[in-house]
């Protein structure tokens, strides 16, 4: 097995990452100064960006489910044993400098942890913001039933929980970038694409022949 530096996250990738995270970003800042916790836009104001970005983001969504489907990516996010070990090792062993216990290949790219949160978050915490922030954005048509005034209570703190369970992906997802072999090691990763992969002299040789995947 010998390592090469193989472009494991193509371009649209790395749009969607990035794009995604811009969005998200705002989306919590404008839905922040909705709920009046801080001064720093006009609510009219965060109201409409907060509808766009919300907009912009499902429609990113929509496209990347296509996207990963069609190309198979989905498997990404598959269920995969050994996640106890990676919370053992992000508990403790990232503390005392043992090895990582998972190596990225071509086929699989996340980790067990990483792909429990990766699924979690589209699969709950995402429906669950655009499920609520729809019902929410279109109140009026529903306003006249005689159950609206509880019903839109329980979906704005369905909505605001989901917002701040997303928050709290963001911030883990943000500090899980520095446990590489540099602080910026997985930040520059997913700017470049390219990260370091062990390949067996088959898919090493079928890589070359094909140039289905560049390497460097």
């Amino acid at each position: 097995m010998t390592k090469r530096d193989v472009m494991i996250y193509t371009r649209y990738e790395r749009f969607w990452h990035w794009s995604q995270a811009v969005l998200i970003f705002i989306l919590f800042f404008t839905g922040l100064r909705i709920h009046g916790t801080h001064p720093w836009l006009k609510f009219g104001q965060a109201v409409t960006i907060h509808t766009y970005a919300a907009y912009a983001l499902m429609a990113l969504w929509v496209f990347t489910t296509f996207w990963n489907f069609t190309t198979g990516q989905w498997r990404q996010y598959l269920f995969k044993k050994g996640i106890l070990k990676m919370i053992r090792f992000y508990a403790y062993g990232i503390l005392v400098g043992e090895p990582h216990p998972y190596k990225k290949t071509l086929q699989r790219k996340q980790n067990a942890l990483q792909s429990l949160a990766y699924m979690t978050f589209m699969v709950i915490i995402g429906p669950a913001l655009w499920a609520t922030g729809i019902a929410y954005l279109f109140y009026n048509l529903w306003a006249g039933q005689p159950w609206s005034g509880d019903a839109l209570w329980l979906v704005a703190v369905a909505h605001t929980v989901a917002a701040f369970a997303m928050g709290t992906f963001v911030i883990i997802h943000i500090y899980m970038t520095t446990t590489g072999k540099t602080p910026l090691h997985y930040v520059k990763t997913m700017i470049t694409g390219y990260d370091k992969v062990e390949l067996s002299e088959v898919e090493e040789a079928y890589l070359a022949e094909t140039k289905s995947v560049d390497m460097r």
